[in-house]
């Protein structure tokens, strides 16, 4: 028979060391460096490892949040498409309600890569803590998720793509919308030195546009007006996509808040009162410019939709975007016109859309959603 050696391990402290003795081996590791890898995480300007290793985690809540991110993961070509093709193809919509579909279509293919781009380009490459860019690189990778869902919408409905195109390029408040959200961009794009003050804040600015200002106020009395359809038994595969794509914004917003406010934190430098007036003047243009989509939108009153509620809402958004960093709400709106849609967001309990049932889009494990309001 043979025997079998056992072999010893030993592990002591020593001061800042941990010795491992394996045998006639010894390892001294010492834990003073994690200290100084962990005093060195920052937002921007902190060490940059080659390896994107998120130890030891400084940034706990962006890793919440990305962990939810994850848990959230759908994909749009499982959700089936059949009614609305009926009823595209039918006579179950108003023209008005057809104009709201095709705005919503013509307007996110061109912002969700907005976002990525942005996301990609601006946010994630100048972060320098690993977890912040983990959590960053799984939104990139949701927006990627969100463009095939309108890819899936296109070919499902059969619609003129050059259409699609035309309203984003030609409509004007589409094309304000953009480019109002992306107007700086280009210089942080190329890498500027953000040691300097002035450079800080336009990269904070960035964020707050991308993520309080586009996805936390401009997106959102569209994506109201489409889940009101769904509310009414109308393009309900589109309004799951929709539902699952708001609650992937939700924790966009949430994500970006987070960044922001630790940015500001290790920073103090940024927050200046001229600074803090310019993001208020930015978010009240990006309200003034969501209403002109609002109205281009839906012109008129229809069925279960009224645009005096949509122009509250967007003013609504606003209020609480700011709110959320301290800034002065701007708004005569203090309440939500649609309660009802954070239900509809976060698949709550009251799930039991008309003959069929919602996914419950999450995977197991996962902890359960929350209201907007424990996220932003």
């Amino acid at each position: 028979m043979s025997s079998t050696s056992v072999l010893d391990v030993t592990a002591q402290e020593e001061g800042d060391y941990v010795v491992y003795r394996l045998g006639n081996k010894t390892f001294r590791l010492d834990k003073a460096k994690s200290r100084e890898r962990l005093a060195g995480k920052r937002v921007i300007n902190g060490l940059r490892g080659a390896e994107l290793n998120v130890l030891p985690l400084k940034y706990h809540e962006a890793y919440r949040i990305y962990k939810q991110m994850k848990a959230n993961h759908w994909e749009p070509d499982v959700i089936d498409m059949t009614k609305d093709c009926t009823q595209w193809n039918g006579n179950a919509l108003s023209a008005k309600e057809r104009w709201i579909i095709e705005m919503g279509v013509g307007y996110f293919s061109a912002a969700e890569g907005i976002v990525g781009d942005s996301v990609l380009h601006v946010i994630e490459d100048n972060l320098t803590a690993a977890e912040l860019k983990h959590a960053s690189l799984r939104q990139i990778a949701e927006e990627s998720i969100h463009m095939d869902s309108l890819l899936h919408i296109i070919g499902s409905l059969n619609i003129d793509l050059d259409e699609v195109t035309a309203k984003f390029q030609d409509i004007p408040s589409i094309r304000r919308k953009n480019e109002f959200i992306t107007r700086h961009m280009p210089e942080l794009k190329m890498g500027i030195d953000l040691t300097r003050t002035a450079n800080k804040q336009k990269f904070a600015k960035a964020l707050f546009g991308i993520t309080q200002v586009m996805e936390g106020t401009q997106f959102y009395a569209l994506f109201a007006m489409i889940l009101s359809l769904h509310r009414q038994n109308k393009m309900t595969g589109i309004g799951q996509m929709f539902q699952y794509t708001l609650r992937d914004e939700s924790n966009h917003i949430a994500l970006g808040l987070y960044i922001l406010t630790e940015l500001i934190r290790e920073n103090p430098d940024v927050w200046t009162p001229g600074f803090k007036q310019e993001l208020v003047d930015f978010m009240n243009e990006g309200v003034e410019l969501e209403k002109e989509f609002v109205r281009d939108c839906l012109p008129e009153d229809t069925v279960g939709m009224t645009q005096s509620d949509f122009l509250d809402y967007v003013e609504f958004n606003a209020g609480r975007r700011l709110a959320s960093l301290g800034l002065p709400a701007q708004s005569r709106v203090k309440s939500n016109p649609f309660l009802w849609l954070d239900e509809v967001i976060f698949l709550k309990k009251e799930k039991n859309f008309f003959e069929t049932r919602v996914t419950e889009y999450q995977t197991g494990g996962s902890v359960k959603n929350t209201s907007e309001d424990d996220l932003i």
